[in-house]
């Protein structure tokens, strides 16, 4: 697949497969539509500050469960095109690499260029590619995407769950529509509640906009 979403590569990780079996997060050419027109601006990374990763540029945070391992630059590479999709955010309870009795529950944000996915109007119709991607992979829909408010802020979300032996794993999806791009948020985790709990320390604020130079 010329594209690779969020749920790939945090199933790559979640799953424990070894680094040289993982895409590039930005550096496959979409296949779907000329993404570098018309594009926003490159989105901004964002940074991590006393455990809690800030994006202002976007309008959210996020506060890192303690402990957790961040692994955002291993699975991205250097590029400032913004026809290309950009992590900004993949977290881990565990190291991937690292085997365990339980699953490895993780959160990967990231953002990718509307003009990749010709006739997206809406964050739900980003879920038909979302949606094909991860049953793909094992995973079945639970229920259909819906609204979610989370404060103040609309999204839309999916949930999906994949057996693993004794253990089922548990994924969400939140996403919006911002700045030109699709921002998804991706929760994994071993059941139900663990990921809602992770996806209550996701917040928003008010984007702040850049300031303009005066010469």
């Amino acid at each position: 697949m010329a594209r690779f979403q969020a749920a790939f590569l945090l199933i790559l990780f979640a799953s424990g497969l070894p680094a040289q079996n993982k895409a590039s997060w930005s550096s496959q050419p979409s296949r779907h539509g000329n993404a570098s027109q018309g594009n926003s601006p490159f989105p901004d990374p964002g940074a991590i500050t006393d455990g809690v990763y800030r994006n202002p540029a976007l309008g959210f945070s996020y506060k890192l469960p303690f402990g957790w391992v961040d692994r955002t630059r291993e699975m991205q590479d250097d590029s400032s095109d913004p026809s290309q999709s950009r992590l900004l955010l993949g977290i881990f309870e565990r190291p991937p690499e690292a085997t365990g009795e339980t699953v490895n529950s993780a959160v990967v944000i990231a953002a990718e260029p509307i003009s990749a996915y010709p006739g997206l109007k809406t964050a739900g119709d980003y879920f038909g590619p979302l949606t094909e991607l991860t049953t793909a992979k094992g995973f079945e829909a639970v229920g259909e995407p819906h609204e979610f408010l989370l404060g103040a802020t609309h999204l839309v979300r999916g949930d999906f769950s994949k057996s693993r032996g004794t253990l089922t794993m548990h994924q969400s999806s939140l996403v919006k529509l911002e700045m030109g791009y699709v921002i998804s948020f991706t929760f994994i985790g071993g059941s139900e509640d663990e990921v809602n709990q992770l996806i209550e320390q996701l917040s928003f604020s008010p984007i702040k906009k850049p300031v303009a130079s005066h010469k």
